[in-house]
């Protein structure tokens, strides 16, 4: 700590390893606490390690992160843990711009956005509450600024194709006239006629002005070497110029003027960048050390230039990782110190909810009441869902805010949750006892509390070979299942419910097939809701979810596709289409504000595929001592969620590198 804390004002670049570590360790713990998984979470903190000069070792688990860092001449060992475990995407997303920002005010690259510019304005403006709308406005200026620049270059293109066009006129008119001169009518007449042009297009011509111009500069070199020769001879010694002789003398000038003009466009530049971000920002930038703001850190790319010119990254087994040390910084560029780095991640990690409670809850009613009907269930059963799950995700946010455990929470809100639904139905039976038949509706209800991010994220660690985190998150998401499920087999056992399924509903297939894209649609966007998404990621991600849902389902119904097999299909579509959606925003295809992390997309687009009524029926009727029964749709349920993810993973091997081979 006396370390980090004797550093705390110094330009992290130039910090010692105790500090670095801090920021590297820190962004990989909020990356943790935000749900992702460890292969991400090492990838965001390399990410951070290498424009520090910085090599991490991390070894990632469900809530604790143990990370040996070095620098090639001092090692630190930080073990850090989480209380619990949860989700927020909109962390994740963030946490990729603060990437992004860091990086490019270090000298590197953006990795995860195409331009830095919407990172820089984000992590300026942390306090508001919708980054989403500002990370948009600022899309919008970026776009309006490229059009402008675009027309100003036509407009510049046009101006100089028309003095070109007058030159050449100019030229034209002059030759002609010496054409003409040329001539004479009498041979032994010693006067050529008059010349047939005008007395403006000579005066105006190009080739008139540079050679007016021409001989001015001569006569002036003449004037300079005369008067250097006659020091000369004053003094009785050589100058350096005329050592060197006439070229000499002009190129010194001309790197003198060329040295000036840099200068001044270099402050020109500078200037303008300064107004820029006051205009952009309103003037709300935290200053800087040396009373610069801290994003005047930014390092043109001519200055990377040459700095990559003069730099020799060292040669070694770990070269790859060193390679930045010892470039020689840019003057006049304050960095980023260790303090300003602290403060955004304590913007991020204090970030407020976006959604309220009961905001989260009705689009968790939304959600689950979606999911029935694509379960088979009819408007009784939706309905009976819609209270259930409502009351229940509202009850666990509230319950949740006093940092309870998670698994007491997850047994008391399903309970409470199959009580509503049922109590619901009892209701509405008083008007039409049909619908005290809808026994399976309370399972529906049920659905809010399924883990999609642990199964997920377990799958995709497995598949790269982590099967320390991958088994954790697994174990994690079979103990929440098995509390949920207990909690609503007591209850059907206490109201006497049998739930034997879904009664069909005998709609026309096209309409069937609308009515499940829209309600997949606002599925995925009440759980993307649940996630903490902002508004634009959720339309996004239900969009996915719709296609591939729906997709699922008609395969599974109109060709008989086995379900476990239509989940691959639904998740490895889910997979590309998130990959494309990032690609077309990096490509300049779409806004770059629309950027978002591939697990914020893909996760909640498939976690309307997990099977929780296979599960819950499982422990209905493992509970009733029908153990064949209770196998056979356990088995049901293990194959689908183990189709999932590993669809996502051949999706990344198809789309990411990194992913495709084992290096």
């Amino acid at each position: 700590m006396e370390d980090i804390e004797r550093d705390w004002d110094k330009p992290i670049a130039e910090a010692g390893i105790a500090a670095k570590a801090s920021v590297i360790v820190r962004v990989g713990l909020l990356d943790l606490s935000a749900g992702t998984g460890s292969f991400r979470v090492r990838e965001m903190m390399h990410r951070i390690a290498y424009p520090l000069g910085v090599h991490v070792r991390a070894d990632v688990n469900l809530t604790d992160i143990e990370a040996a860092c070095t620098d090639g001449k001092d090692r630190i060992t930080e073990v850090i843990d989480l209380p619990t475990t949860g989700v927020n995407t909109e962390r994740i997303w963030l946490l990729e711009h603060f990437a992004d920002w860091f990086s490019v005010n270090l000298g590197e690259e953006s990795m995860y956005h195409k331009t830095s510019e919407v990172s820089r304005g984000l992590m300026r403006h942390l306090d508001v509450k919708d980054a989403s709308q500002l990370s948009a406005d600022l899309s919008k200026r970026i776009r309006e600024e490229q059009k402008e620049r675009q027309a100003e270059a036509q407009e510049a293109e046009a101006r100089h194709d028309q003095t070109g066009s007058a030159a050449q006129e100019g030229q034209d008119a002059v030759l002609d006239a010496l054409e003409e001169a040329s001539r004479h009518t009498d041979p032994g007449r010693p006067l050529a006629e008059q010349l047939d042009v005008h007395e403006t297009d000579w005066s105006q011509s190009a080739m008139t002005e540079s050679l007016a111009a021409r001989a001015e500069v001569a006569e002036r070199e003449e004037q300079e070497i005369a008067e250097q020769r006659h020091r000369h001879g004053a003094e009785g010694g050589q100058s350096d110029s005329e050592v060197m002789g006439v070229d000499f003398t002009e190129l010194s000038d001309r790197l003198s003027d060329e040295h000036g003009r840099e200068a001044e466009r270099d402050a020109s530049s500078a200037a303008a960048r300064r107004s820029d971000d006051h205009d952009i920002h309103g003037g709300h930038g935290h200053a800087g050390r040396h009373g610069a703001a801290p994003d005047d850190g930014f390092i043109s790319s001519a200055a990377t230039d040459r700095r990559g010119h003069a730099h020799k990254p060292p040669k070694g087994e770990y070269a790859a990782h060193f390679d930045h040390v010892g470039k020689s910084p840019v003057s006049g560029r304050p960095g980023i110190t260790v303090r300003q780095a602290h403060q955004r991640l304590d913007m991020i990690e204090r970030r407020k909810p976006l959604y309220s409670p009961a905001f989260a809850g009705l689009a968790s009613a939304i959600a689950c009441a979606s999911f029935v009907f694509l379960l088979g269930g009819g408007p009784y059963d939706m309905i009976g869902a819609f209270v259930g799950a409502g009351l229940g995700h509202w009850l666990r946010r509230r319950l949740f805010k006093h940092h309870l455990n998670q698994f007491f929470v997850t047994f008391v809100c399903v309970a409470v949750a199959a009580l509503a639904c049922t109590g619901m139905l009892r209701l509405i039976g008083l008007f039409d006892p049909v619908a005290l038949q809808h026994d399976t509706a309370y399972i529906g209800a049920m659905l809010f509390v399924i883990p999609g991010f642990p199964l997920i994220t377990s799958g995709l660690d497995m598949a790269k070979i982590d099967f320390p985190s991958g088994i954790q998150r697994l174990m994690y998401f079979l103990c929440i299942v098995l509390m949920a499920t207990l909690a609503g087999w007591m209850v059907a056992t206490i109201v006497h419910l049998n739930p034997t399924g879904f009664e069909p509903l005998g709609l026309n297939v096209w309409v069937n097939g609308a009515l499940r894209f829209v309600f997949a649609f606002l599925g995925v966007w009440g759980f993307s809701i649940m996630f903490n998404s902002p508004q634009r990621m959720c339309l996004v991600a239900a969009l996915i979810g719709a296609i591939t849902d729906t997709l699922r389902l008609e395969l599974v119904d109109l060709l008989n596709v086995p379900p476990e097999a239509g989940a691959f299909i639904g998740a490895l579509l889910a997979g590309l289409l998130a990959s494309a959606w990032r690609s077309s925003v990096r490509k300049g295809w779409l806004p770059p504000h629309l950027g978002y992390p591939r697990i914020c997309l893909t996760v909640p687009s498939i976690v309307i595929m997990v099977p929780g009524l296979y599960m819950y029926r499982a422990m209905w009727y493992l509970g009733s001592f029908d153990t064949l029964n209770a196998l056979d749709w356990a088995f049901r349920a293990f194959m689908v969620i183990i189709c999932l993810p590993i669809g996502l993973a051949m999706a990344r091997v198809i789309t990411d590198k990194s992913w495709r081979y084992d290096i």
